[in-house]
């Protein structure tokens, strides 16, 4: 059998053990460095940006962005992951068997948690919408603290069990040195394909359908009666224009995190391991990643208060004593 060359092999001093390197032309491996690494600067930045303004601006403290916040944050660990991703172009793993257990663990539960984030969120506007004068009552910023750190627990809880074999025995499905393969039982892939994609997104899909048809019905009445309702009223119309605003914008972030996820969890239905196969899985996890870049993006385009803390944050000015009472809405 012919020996392989030193520059295909991972690790060039384990002949008879190393993994081989996946050799591609270089101008695609190039373009592929530059476009993730520009995903992740943008994403930690952006994300960045999304924390420190709704944690610094007292105006901003509401139930809702609260659960912007939480996934601001996984987002924000998204656009660090993806430097682990970049050392994963040539199909060689250099960091360890436990480092690899981290790194699945850390990805897997930021996805839970981020689909987590999107079911509160539809149920935050649920309720906004739909139940509007019990909104205060039932959403409050407590709540919210608690069901964001019920949905990271849960996550981590969840993926505990997922990868108990592999917590145990780090890097027992490796078949050479340089791999970094995680394989979960049939059940349990089944179980986590449940929990963490079809249970979630048939709630979401449930909830945005019953919101949107309420939120039209509203907004034609709205309309219809603008003219007749006594100005005593103004504020009343105001505030359910502004619910109506958010839910529509919050449904946007939603239609475009599930359309970002659906093909990662389609290979997934599908039973093809491609996960690591970097010539028919590097769309997908491009794809997939890049939905914690869209976000602040989204925000920005909707969001004007988004617009003014940015600036006042790159100028400095939150700095400056009493700024966090800035008026951003």
């Amino acid at each position: 059998m012919k020996s392989l060359e030193e520059d295909e092999l991972c690790f060039p001093h384990l002949l008879n053990s190393s993994c081989k390197k996946t050799m591609r032309p270089h101008f695609e491996s190039l373009l592929t460095y530059i476009l993730l690494s520009s995903i992740s600067l943008l994403t930690v930045t952006l994300n960045l940006l999304v924390i420190i303004s709704i944690s610094h601006f007292r105006q901003l403290h509401t139930p809702t962005n609260l659960l912007l916040v939480s996934l601001a944050v996984s987002d924000f660990f998204v656009g660090l992951i993806v430097f682990f991703q970049i050392m994963l172009l040539d199909g060689c793993w250099f960091l360890g068997d436990l480092m690899c257990i981290f790194y699945t663990f850390l990805l897997y539960i930021i996805t839970c948690a981020s689909v987590g984030d999107m079911v509160l969120i539809s149920v935050d506007r649920y309720v906004a919408i739909c139940e509007p004068l019990h909104y205060a009552n039932k959403v409050t910023q407590k709540r919210v603290k608690i069901c964001v750190c019920l949905c990271w627990t849960c996550s981590a809880f969840l993926l505990t069990l997922l990868l108990e074999d592999h917590l145990k025995e780090p890097g027992r499905n490796n078949s050479c040195f340089g791999e970094c393969v995680i394989v979960i039982n049939y059940i349990a892939g089944l179980a986590d394909l449940f929990f963490t994609f079809i249970g979630p997104v048939t709630v979401i899909i449930v909830l945005y359908m019953r919101v949107f048809v309420v939120a039209v019905t509203q907004a034609r009445a709205m309309r219809s009666h603008a003219a007749v309702l006594p100005l005593k009223f103004s504020l009343t119309i105001t505030a359910k224009k502004s619910e109506v605003k958010a839910a529509r914008t919050l449904g946007v972030v939603i239609v475009v995190f599930l359309m970002c996820i659906c093909p990662y969890y389609c290979v997934s239905l599908s039973g093809q391991d491609t996960f690591l196969n970097v010539s028919s899985a590097t769309i997908v996890i491009f794809v997939f990643y890049f939905n914690s870049c869209l976000n602040p993006l989204i925000y920005a385009f909707f969001y004007p208060w988004f617009r003014k803390s940015m600036k006042l944050i790159v100028t400095l000015k939150i700095l400056q004593p009493g700024s966090c009472e800035q008026n951003l809405l």
